[in-house]
């Protein structure tokens, strides 16, 4: 009777871990094309957004005075 309940049980867990092999293999390992392009956009909102900061009055001078302060400095 043992031997019997442990085949059966066998057989079961080799159909569960067929089944989740497959639906392992079944699952989408990178991105669509509508998130790539959501991707994009958000990509170059925050790229515009760095620039203005960058480029903006008070950051520019701050920028400035430290590579100016950088090729002032002794060796």
């Amino acid at each position: 009777m043992y031997q019997v309940v442990r085949a059966r049980l066998s057989v079961l867990m080799g159909a569960v871990r067929t089944t989740w092999l497959r639906r392992a293999g079944r699952r989408d390992a990178g991105m669509v094309t509508s998130e790539y392009a959501m991707g994009i956009v958000a990509a170059v909102a925050f790229a515009v957004v760095l620039y203005k900061v960058v480029t903006s009055g008070a950051v520019s001078a701050e920028l400035q005075g430290i590579v100016k302060q950088a090729l002032d400095a002794r060796m």
